[in-house]
């Protein structure tokens, strides 16, 4: 009985190093197994930091444009108003024109000359100013032809009266200038040959 206890002890001995070795390899496993998660999770938070970037882009952007659409709406908040004071202030010019060719109107003529004044500045606070026309080349985004003139003095197609004044808000036009344009003189040319005259434009370059 005794040997065979003696036989036994060394084989228990010999069972030792593989075991070590099994222990090994499970530490280095889950070595592997821990860095794979880090380097997964470092890739997930890289790819949260840039939907965040990207979504802190976005708010900035919508931030900028509605501010710029703040600022629109603000410039042209009072576009309707302006436009119906208009023609208050075409009345007040036709009085002063009649005043001016009126004999004694003096005290007439400066009250409304004065309300006038007032109304150019009330218009320029708002950013409203008046379209300028005549003697300038006709323009469809600015001036409304109502008819042609002869004159010597312009160029053809050339702004030369100014039936109503157009006026612009903030580089927006809120009313066309109404105009006439200039168009060449009719003169007579007669004919040698047969002595009949006959009526046609002169040409301007």
């Amino acid at each position: 009985m005794a040997k065979k206890t003696e036989q036994q002890e060394p084989d228990s001995e010999l069972e030792t190093p593989a075991s070590g070795e099994l222990k090994g390899e499970a530490v280095e496993d889950e070595i592997d197994q821990l860095r794979n998660e880090l380097a997964q999770a470092l890739a997930d938070t890289k790819t949260h930091q840039d939907q965040y970037l990207r979504t802190l882009a976005d708010m900035d952007n919508l931030r900028k444009r509605t501010q710029r659409d703040k600022e629109e709406m603000a410039k042209f908040a009072n576009e309707h108003i302006l436009r119906e004071i208009l023609p208050v202030i075409d009345n007040l010019e036709r009085a002063v024109e009649h005043a001016e060719q009126a004999e004694s109107n003096d005290g007439l003529f400066e009250g409304v000359q004065m309300t006038l004044t007032q109304f150019g500045q009330l218009l320029s606070k708002f950013g409203v100013k008046h379209v300028d026309a005549v003697g300038l080349p006709f323009d469809p985004a600015y001036h409304q032809a109502m008819g042609q003139m002869e004159s010597e003095d312009y160029p053809i197609n050339t702004v030369v009266q100014q039936m109503q004044k157009g006026y612009q808000l903030n580089q927006r036009l809120l009313r066309p200038a109404f105009v006439l344009l200039a168009k060449a003189p009719v003169t007579i040319k007669n004919e040698d040959n047969e002595g009949i005259g006959t009526i046609e434009e002169k040409d301007e370059d």
